[in-house]
């Protein structure tokens, strides 16, 4: 299927169908300040800072939350547990992607990567 973008864009609305709800994590880095826009189209940036955005390096493709039913005490209450999904079309995850799928799952969250629609499903336990 294409790129990752869009098997991403692909795998956000299987969840909705699967009943998760997954977001696509941008991450990267811009500069803010006091902007001024010149006569010829170009930007200066006075008092420059950096913004970063995402979650940590390492953090997976898209997040969000699977919603789950709890048994025992807090049977019938619904919660939605952090689910965090890294989108591979071909190349393979970092160490750092790898680091922050195991934290996700040690915490308690669904988290993977996934290359195919089944691995979205197991990932979110479907």
């Amino acid at each position: 299927m294409g790129n990752e973008t869009d098997f991403g864009r692909h795998l956000m609305k299987l969840a909705t169908d699967l009943k998760a709800r997954l977001f696509r994590n941008n991450t990267g880095m811009a500069w803010q300040g006091k902007v001024t826009r010149n006569k010829d189209g170009s930007i200066l940036i006075r008092d420059p800072r950096p913004l970063h955005a995402g979650l940590v390096v390492g953090g997976s493709d898209l997040i969000g939350w699977t919603p789950t039913v709890i048994s025992a005490d807090m049977v019938g209450r619904t919660v939605a547990i952090f689910t965090a999904v890294e989108v591979k079309a071909g190349a393979k995850a970092t160490k750092e992607q790898l680091a922050f799928i195991s934290a996700v799952q040690g915490a308690g969250g669904l988290a993977g990567v996934a290359r195919t629609d089944a691995d979205l499903t197991t990932i979110l336990g479907r």
